[in-house]
C-alpha cells in the first residue's frame, strides 16, 4: 500500500497549473504603440477642444514675434520632455514587470522545492512522516503565490483520502499489529480532513472556499466539517462510502457551491448537517443508496438552494429534518424508492419552498409528517405509489400551503383532514 501511495502521489505531484510569467513584447514595439497613443490622444484632446470652443480654422501669419518664437521653442522642448517622460515610463513599467516576473520565478522555483519535500513526505511509508507531509502541504497551500498552485496542493490532499483504505481489522489479540497501523493510517486521513474543515470557516487565515475538494470513492469513517461556510466551489464525495463514524458538517452555511453525494453508499455511521443553513447552492443525494447509518438536517434552515434526493434508494437508516425550518428552497425525493427506514420531517415547519415525492414508491418504512406546520409552501405526492409502509400527517396543523396528491395510489396517508387524498383507499 505504501509504494502504491507513492506511485500515485509521485504521478499527481508534477504541479498542474503553474503559471508562467507574463512575456514583454520588444521594447521598440512598446515605445512606438505607446508613442502613437500619446500622439492620438493629444489629437483628439486638441480636436474636443477647438470643437468645444466653436473653432472653424486658424488664422495664419507670416512673421511671428520674438516672444511668440520663445513660446514655441519652450513648447518643443515640452514636447520633447514629454516623449522623454514617456520613454523613463515605459522603460520603469518594462523594469517592473521583469522583476515582479523574476520574483514569480522565484517563489515558483521555491514552491516547486518544497512541494517535492512535502509530496514525498506524505508518500512515505511512516504514518508519522506522512502527518508531517499532510501539514506542509497545507502551510505550502496558504503559501501559494498562484490560485492553482494551492488547488494543486489541495488536490494532493484530496487524492491521499482516495487511495484504498483498509477496514478496522476488530481488537483481537492477533490483529494487534494490524489494528495499530489502522489507526495511525486513520489519524492522518482525518487530520486532512479536519485540515480542509479549519480553511472553510470564516475565521480561517487563509481562506480555501471557492476551490474544488475531490472525495470521489473515499471510504468515510468520520470527520469534522463543523460551521464551514461555502460560498462557491465544489466539496465531491461522488459514490464515496460511508461505514462508520460521523461527517460532522452541524453549523454549516451554504450560500452557493456544490455539496456532491451522488451515487454515495450509506452502510453506517452519520453525515450530520444538523443547525445547517442553506441560502443557496445544493447538496446532491441523487442516485445515494441508504442502506444504513443516518443522514441528519435536524433544525435546519432552508432559505434558498437545494437538497436533493433525486432517484434514492432507501433500504435501512434514516433521513431527518426534526424541527428544521423551510422559507424557500426545495427538498427534492422525486422517484425515490422507499423500502425501508425511515423519512423524518417531524415538528418542520413548512413557510415556503417546496417539498418534492413525485413519482416516488413507498413500499416499507415510514415517512413521518407529525406535528409539521403547513404554513404555506408545498408538499407534492403527485404520481406517488403508497404500496406499504407508513406516511403519518398525525397532529400536523394544515393552516396553509399545498398538499398535492393528484394521479397518488394505493393507502391513503394516516393523520390527513377529512376532505384530502380521499380517493386513496
Amino acid at each position: 500500500m505504501a509504494r502504491q501511495r507513492k506511485g500515485w502521489l509521485r504521478r499527481h505531484g508534477d504541479g498542474d497549473g503553474w503559471r508562467r510569467p507574463a512575456r514583454l513584447v520588444p521594447v521598440w514595439v512598446a515605445l512606438s504603440g505607446t508613442f502613437v497613443t500619446a500622439v492620438a490622444v493629444a489629437a483628439g484632446a486638441l480636436w474636443l477642444g477647438l470643437d468645444l470652443l466653436d473653432v472653424h480654422g486658424v488664422k495664419r501669419e507670416k512673421q511671428i514675434s520674438s516672444s511668440v518664437l520663445f513660446d514655441l521653442v519652450k513648447l518643443s522642448f515640452a514636447v520633447v520632455a514629454g516623449l522623454g517622460g514617456l520613454v523613463a515610463l515605459v522603460v520603469a513599467y518594462r523594469k517592473q514587470r521583469t522583476e515582479e516576473n523574476a520574483a514569480l520565478r522565484e517563489n515558483t522555483k521555491l514552491h516547486s522545492d518544497r512541494f517535492t519535500a512535502a509530496v514525498a513526505q506524505l508518500g512515505d511509508a511512516s504514518p508519522a512522516v506522512q502527518l508531517g507531509g499532510v501539514h506542509a502541504l497545507a502551510g505550502l497551500a496558504d503559501d501559494a503565490p498562484t490560485r492553482a498552485l494551492r488547488q494543486t496542493c489541495i488536490d494532493v490532499l484530496c487524492a491521499y483520502l482516495r487511495l484504498p483504505y483498509d477496514p478496522d481489522p476488530g481488537d483481537a489479540p492477533e490483529h494487534l499489529q494490524a489494528r495499530q497501523r489502522y489507526r495511525a493510517i486513520r489519524e492522518v486521513r482525518h487530520t486532512i480532513i479536519r485540515i480542509i474543515g479549519n480553511h472553510l470557516r470564516p475565521e480561517a487565515t487563509v481562506s480555501w472556499d471557492g476551490h474544488d475538494f475531490d472525495f470521489t470513492d473515499v471510504a468515510f469513517d468520520g470527520g469534522d466539517l463543523r460551521n464551514i461556510h461555502i460560498t462557491s466551489g465544489t466539496l465531491t464525495f461522488t459514490n464515496a462510502q460511508f461505514e462508520g463514524g460521523t461527517v460532522d458538517f452541524t453549523g454549516a452555511r451554504f450560500r452557493g457551491g456544490t455539496v456532491d453525494f451522488t451515487g454515495a453508499r450509506f452502510k453506517g455511521g452519520t453525515v450530520d448537517f444538523e443547525s445547517a443553513g442553506f441560502l443557496g447552492g445544493t447538496v446532491d443525494f441523487t442516485n445515494a443508496r441508504l442502506e444504513g447509518g443516518t443522514v441528519a438536517f435536524g433544525r435546519v434552515r432552508l432559505k434558498d438552494g437545494m437538497v436533493d434526493f433525486g432517484d434514492a434508494l432507501f433500504r435501512d437508516g434514516a433521513v431527518g429534518f426534526g424541527s428544521a425550518r423551510f422559507v424557500g428552497g426545495a427538498v427534492n425525493f422525486r422517484c425515490v424508492s422507499l423500502e425501508d427506514g425511515t423519512v423524518d420531517f417531524r415538528s418542520a415547519s413548512l413557510e415556503g419552498g417546496t417539498v418534492d415525492f413525485r413519482d416516488a414508491r413507498f413500499r416499507d418504512g415510514k415517512v413521518d409528517f407529525g406535528r409539521v406546520g403547513f404554513g404555506d409552501g408545498r408538499v407534492d405526492f403527485r404520481g406517488v405509489g403508497f404500496v406499504g409502509g407508513r406516511v403519518d400527517f398525525t397532529d400536523a396543523g394544515f393552516d396553509g400551503g399545498t398538499i398535492d396528491f393528484t394521479d397518488a395510489v394505493g393507502r391513503r396517508p394516516e393523520g390527513l383532514p377529512d376532505g384530502m387524498a380521499d380517493h386513496l383507499s
